[in-house]
């Protein structure tokens, strides 16, 4: 699920790799700003650091590029870098983000703002002594003791090919094999986020364990074809479905044991595609919802709140926008007549707290982006999709788990969801369990909000990928 930001779900600043790095040539001094400078960007809670590299090439021209370490990006080149006395200004065309600052006499540090989409964001850059990396120990690195093929293969009904990776045991055999599902928002094979590869690491503990593994790019992410931006749970479906039908034509793996293994939305896509497909032996739902995307929303954006110090007159003020809006989208079906009403349900609020000093209004080019996500396909699906609806009609072994301190999909309400469909459905072939001290992505947290989710150097709990392994091979393979 996507962070709750505040009001509602917005996205997180993304950089995306340009093709021609920006480049101008040196003035006067201009070489004093080699190195890296690096800077927190604050976005409702969320904290992630960007830095800015200057270096020159031989033809002494400056290049400029940005890391985003908290979101894994490096080495993203800029469009275009103007350099005028102590003034600097970078933008990224495609991304459409640029950076205005101040360079300080001593020249340690460049006070300035961070625009994008419409938003402006404090950020001030300081001089760094060395460059900055995430420590990521779980992170598998080769040669590894299995084999690894890059695949392609085609989603029929979208008409597009959709790329990935399948590791399998070194030893000639049929395999069972899991295919992994990403969460929401676009994410490649290896469900990167905040520096961490979950995908990776899972894909290289089951595949030691003798389970074949499957892991692609989300539609028009990668290597993938498609259109991400129109597509609904149910479109991800069918790409799942895709690679059910691909892999039963694989020699190395065993037909009668594929799994899907769905983390946070991807544990609403697999018992989706289990519903309605005998050939699914196994689904394991790693944070994966039990109630309706509306219940999962209200109950994220309160416990992120509170998990972030924010003041409880905030929080409520919050849970009726949130309810308010929503119930605009479930009665107005056509985008414009819903952006209408949204306009004047923001309008209203802003008259309202006019007199309120701790009040902060949104700008229109905020509202704009809020009003985007919450028309887009994907929301107005997720919103009112219940797991019910198919979890109860799951016939094949399950397992779901959930970190205590998950506050994106929290355990205890989705899980006795996941439960009751279970037992609804009659499927006593279920394992359920919630595990102490971690978070969504099945890290050890603190607090489990999302603004630690980069911090932490664990990407996912070894208990968590044991309870995963063990149990596959005790249902599945034995």
């Amino acid at each position: 699920m996507k962070k709750q930001c505040g009001i509602i779900v917005c996205k997180l600043l993304t950089l995306c790799v340009l093709l021609i790095p920006a480049i101008m040539q040196a003035q006067e001094k201009t070489q004093e700003l080699r190195g890296s400078w690096a800077g927190t960007l604050k976005v409702q809670g969320t904290e992630l650091r960007l830095v800015m590299n200057i270096s020159f090439n031989k033809a002494d021209s400056m290049i400029v590029t940005f890391d985003s370490p908290d979101q894994g990006a490096i080495d993203l080149p800029t469009s275009k870098v103007i350099l005028r006395n102590d003034s600097i200004f970078v933008s990224s065309k495609k991304i459409g983000g640029k950076f205005i600052g101040k360079i300080n006499a001593g020249k340690t540090s460049i006070p300035g703002i961070w625009n994008q989409s419409g938003l402006s964001f404090p950020l001030t850059l300081e001089r760094q002594d060395k460059m900055i990396k995430l420590n990521r120990p779980q992170e598998p690195k080769p040669p590894f003791p299995y084999r690894s093929e890059e695949v392609v293969f085609k989603n029929i009904g979208g008409g597009f090919d959709l790329a990935g990776t399948l590791t399998i045991p070194e030893k000639e055999g049929r395999y069972p094999v899991a295919i992994l599902i990403t969460g929401s928002g676009p994410q490649n094979r290896d469900e990167a986020l905040s520096g961490h590869k979950p995908f990776l690491l899972l894909a290289d503990y089951l595949t030691r364990q003798g389970i074949a593994v499957l892991r692609y790019d989300d539609r028009g992410v990668g290597k993938s074809g498609g259109i991400f931006t129109t597509a609904t749970s149910f479109d991800f479906a069918t790409d799942a479905e895709s690679a059910i039908d691909f892999l039963k034509k694989r020699s190395e793996i065993d037909s009668l044991k594929i799994g899907l293994i769905g983390h946070s939305e991807g544990g609403i896509i697999a018992p989706i595609v289990a519903s309605h497909r005998a050939d699914v032996a196994f689904i394991i739902l790693m944070a994966g919802p039990g109630l309706t995307g509306e219940q999962i929303l209200l109950l994220q954006s309160e416990l992120i709140s509170k998990a972030e110090k924010m003041n409880e007159k905030s929080i409520k003020a919050n849970d009726k926008l949130s309810r308010d809006m929503y119930a605009v989208l479930k009665k107005n079906k056509d985008d414009a007549k819903a952006e209408q009403k949204l306009r004047a349900l923001f309008a209203e609020i802003d008259k309202k707290n006019a007199r309120d000093t701790s009040y902060h209004k949104l700008t229109d080019p905020e509202i704009s982006i809020q009003i985007k996500t919450v028309t887009s396909p994907w929301f107005r699906c997720f919103l009112t999709l219940n797991p019910e609806d198919y979890l109860s009609q799951v016939k094949c072994p399950l397992l779901a788990i959930n970190g205590s301190l998950d506050l994106q999909v929290p355990p205890k309400e989705n899980l006795q969801a996941v439960e009751k469909a279970l037992i609804f459905g009659g499927n006593p072939r279920y394992t359920i369990e919630e595990l102490p001290g971690l978070n969504h992505l099945f890290q050890s947290a603190t607090t489990g909000s999302p603004s630690e989710y980069a911090k932490i150097e664990e990407t996912i709990s070894p208990s968590a990928l044991a309870i995963i392994g063990n149990w596959i091979i005790n249902n599945v393979i034995h």
